[in-house]
């Protein structure tokens, strides 16, 4: 069966390699199949390309000058710089034996290549996977839910607090929204190539689920909880004003910060929480403007974020 090209856009493949020419002879035969290839060289250069721009898929040398590519595949997926369905290969600078193949598969790596790498079996590999990743990513964009949470992604939210405004404005009930930022203290945070806060590096995986956890335990049933951005949450929720809102403000932060109730739970890393609200009254003559509403807390959330002091959360101020 012939080749098939991956995509009608150039693939994003990344090689983490001390060896530029690796990435240059690759680069080579790649291209005309629709790869676009791009080399870094160390664990520090590898990280800042992947949270700027997450590839399509990524070649990792078993030994960088700064960590071993086994530790680099567990901390890119432990710290969810790269979706599950990312292919990852690590190259050994041998004939791959059993013991690495599994030792690559347990460090979340999809296969080993000995060098030389046989060019021809890795586009082969990267015909199969790459359709399959970017298929994913289709899939999680139209949908609704977080996988890395299990709550309601962006758009999810914006669905059903839509909803939940329609049900207000009907009942002429309050509404109100709030965004809590979460972050580990002490944890160095570069600050966003676009000078835009909600795209923060993100806490690793296993943070964020407590903390959607610890959410879902200090909400109703009927409020809607997302995840809006890599390391910021949302909870919109009904016969709340805005004064109110604060109050369910403080007790969120609370619930993300409390020590697990089991013991049987890891403890979280001391973190610190940043929480931005606003809320409105019900008016029979007016419909709420959900998304209005939303873009009003994440404003207040930045002006916290911004805010050195000890005022952790902000109401939103016209």
């Amino acid at each position: 069966m012939p080749n098939q090209e991956p995509t009608a856009r150039p693939v994003d493949l990344v090689i983490a390699s001390t060896h530029e020419w690796i990435s240059r002879s690759l680069a080579t035969i790649l291209a005309p199949h629709g790869y676009m290839v791009d080399g870094t060289y160390n664990r520090a250069h590898t990280l800042k390309r992947i949270r700027t721009n997450p590839p399509d898929a990524l070649i990792i040398e078993e030994q960088l000058p700064d960590v071993d590519g086994y530790t680099l595949c567990r901390e890119l997926i432990d710290e969810n710089l790269i979706s599950p369905s990312t292919p990852v290969f690590l190259v050994l600078s041998r004939s791959p034996t059993r013991r690495d193949r599994i030792a690559a598969l347990q460090a979340g790596a999809w296969a080993c290549l000995g060098e030389p790498v046989d060019a021809e079996e890795l586009r082969a590999m990267l015909d199969v996977y790459v359709p399959a990743k970017l298929d994913a990513d289709q899939a999680r964009a139209q949908g609704l839910v977080d996988e890395a949470t299990g709550v309601y992604n962006a758009r999810g939210l914006l669905r059903r607090a839509e909803e939940l405004a329609s049900s207000a404005t009907r009942r002429h009930v309050s509404v109100c929204c709030v965004l809590l930022a979460p972050e580990i203290e002490g944890a160095v945070t570069p600050v966003p190539t676009n000078g835009d806060d909600r795209d923060r590096p993100s806490p690793p995986l296993w943070v964020l689920r407590s903390i959607a956890t610890a959410l879902r335990s200090a909400t109703r049933h009927s409020d809607a909880i997302g995840r809006v951005s890599t390391n910021s949450f949302a909870v919109v929720a009904v016969d709340t004003d805005a004064g109110q809102a604060r109050h369910l403000a403080e007790r969120l932060g609370a619930a993300i910060v409390a020590k697990p109730a089991s013991a049987n739970v890891p403890a979280l890393p001391r973190l610190r929480v940043r929480a931005g609200y606003h809320g409105v009254a019900g008016a029979p003559e007016k419909s709420v403007d959900i998304a209005a509403l939303m873009r009003q807390a994440d404003t207040a959330l930045q002006r916290a974020r911004a805010d050195s002091g000890q005022d952790w959360i902000q109401g939103y101020a016209p």
